[in-house]
């Protein structure tokens, strides 16, 4: 994928009606795009950042069904979720796989209880299961996970659930809707919106945010896929609508992998503030998460609070052997999620809203989507293009996602941490023994390769220091203080690619590395 031919694509429409152009570059959007463009219909999507900038890219790294859900009651979504998760797991297996958790158990009555209800997982899984839970002994619990606390354990249960790497996903996800003929551009912003005389939508203002060029582009349907930002572009719309999304921020902090040693996650079924909590092994990593704080107004770089900090550090800490410290975070990162309102709700008890998606067509024909997981994207896109081949009066054409591989599919197991790309590792390989300068490790801290930089600016449209070390490869997410020193080596890599000065990468390394530090405890 190249921005610059992407961009003269867009130009050389002209004033023919694309069939969908979507807002938004996350994982909602993007998977509209997919869609959208394997039906056959002219797409364009455009993100006024990069792809993933916001909540996609700081999720908890799980492909599940929801447990949590399941308590709720919530078993539609459940079943749902289970099944996309089998699907990407078919679609996805160099970027899915799967990954046993263990809830451990101190009190008498918890084997039956979250045995019972783990075999209930089990069961809506049907097909699509990824292993069977079972009840462990203390012995086994602690063959598992080696670093849990032994004060007072009397065993635990093991399910079953899927991985991922969310933005390596995404960014696949891009280039498969391209690889079916959609046109995605990143910082590319819609700034406005069309009206036609009838006043219904019939297209969007956007703005190069590299040039600051504005042009307007016409559209059978407008698909607002912005997230935390939906209520911004349905204002756009109808200035005086009221708000739909009520968001909510959750923190995950990381540390180096011996704090849990194991292949095993641990799954921390009820904490102070209502949610699960987790510890799991990503990326020669542990990450552990999250929380759920109700924000007053979303933004793309949420910072955590103190007390959220304070709240996973003492959580973890009671069942790690070894209890993490401020000292030992290596990275934080906050996410978002676009909560959708229950009727009547003010949205003060973020944890006990729906995590279903919703769908809504204003008067003038804006078609938003909005809600839903990262697990649940390519269901909610298929409802999303059908809604919009109505509205539209496009052909009708049948969803195939479900049986869609996406872009670098392959089952190969032996890439070590080029795994990500799948497909595309090999060209990667051979990129890096070209030139020893590209065969080099980044940091040592990190397996990242300067041949990978190369890589995200020629073929996968990263424009910014940022977008390579947080998004393209996970250095920032993994280890900010690592990210920090490969800044300026990354720039120079960019700046050679992409054809830029000496002062581009001295402002890009001085606008990482303030972002950075942000990812660092205070």
């Amino acid at each position: 994928m190249n921005r610059t031919a992407m961009l003269d694509a867009v130009k050389a429409h002209g004033d023919a009606a694309w069939d969908v152009v979507i807002i938004g570059g996350g994982a909602t959007g993007v998977g509209v795009a997919v869609d959208a463009a394997v039906r056959g219909y002219k797409t364009l999507l455009v993100e006024r950042e990069d792809f993933g900038k916001g909540t996609s890219s700081r999720s908890t790294k799980l492909v599940h069904g929801g447990v949590r859900y399941l308590e709720q009651g919530n078993i539609s979504l459940v079943m749902e979720a289970l099944k996309e998760r089998g699907l990407l797991r078919q679609n996805a297996p160099h970027l899915v796989h799967d990954l046993p958790f263990v809830v451990p158990n101190y009190e008498w009555w918890e084997a039956p209880f979250y045995g019972i209800g783990m075999k209930i997982y089990d069961l809506l899984a049907t097909k699509y299961s990824f292993g069977k839970s079972k009840i462990l002994s203390r012995e086994e619990t602690l063959e598992r996970l080696p670093t849990i606390s032994q004060e007072g354990l009397r065993g635990g249960v093991v399910y079953h659930d899927g991985q991922f790497d969310d933005t390596r996903l995404l960014t696949h996800l891009v280039m498969t809707a391209a690889d079916h003929g959609a046109t995605v551009l990143n910082y590319c912003g819609a700034v406005g919106l069309l009206r036609g005389e009838d006043g219904f939508l019939r297209g969007v203002t956007l703005q190069d945010g590299v040039s600051g060029e504005r042009f307007d582009v016409q559209a059978k349907v407008v698909v607002n896929a912005t997230g935390i930002f939906t209520d911004e572009v349905r204002r756009m719309a109808e200035p005086d609508v009221q708000t739909m999304v009520s968001p909510s921020q959750g923190i995950h902090l990381v540390f180096e992998k011996s704090f849990l040693r194991a292949e095993t996650a641990i799954m921390v079924p009820r904490t102070s503030d209502g949610r699960v909590l987790f510890a799991i092994p990503w990326h020669e990593h542990t990450v552990v998460g999250t929380t759920d704080t109700p924000i007053e107004a979303p933004s793309y770089e949420p910072k955590p609070l103190e007390e959220e900090i304070e709240f996973v550090l003492e959580t973890a800490g009671e069942y790690l052997s070894r209890k993490p410290t401020r000292d030992d975070i290596l990275a934080i990162y906050v996410g978002i999620r676009p909560l959708v309102k229950a009727a009547g709700s003010d949205g003060s008890k973020t944890s006990a809203l729906s995590r279903d998606h919703t769908i809504h067509i204003d008067g003038s024909g804006l078609l938003t989507i909005v809600g839903g997981k990262w697990t649940t994207y390519r269901h909610m896109a298929e409802d999303t293009v059908n809604h919009a081949a109505t509205l539209g009066h496009l052909p009708d054409v049948t969803c195939t996602t479900a049986d869609l591989h996406v872009h670098g599919w392959s089952d190969a197991t032996d890439l070590g941490h080029l795994l990500v790309y799948g497909s595309d590792a090999a060209k990667i390989r051979a990129l890096a023994a070209s030139s020893p300068e590209l065969a080099q490790q980044l940091n040592p801290a990190l397996p990242y390769l300067a041949t990978e930089v190369v890589w995200a600016a020629r073929e996968e449209m990263a424009v910014t220091v940022e977008d390579v070390l947080s998004r393209r490869t996970r250095a920032l997410l993994l280890n900010a203080k690592a990210a920090i020193a490969m800044a300026p080596q990354v720039a120079q890599l960019m700046a050679a690619e992409l054809g830029h000065d000496e002062a581009w990468q001295q402002a890009q390394v001085s606008s990482f590395t303030a972002l950075a530090r942000q990812y660092l405890p205070q």
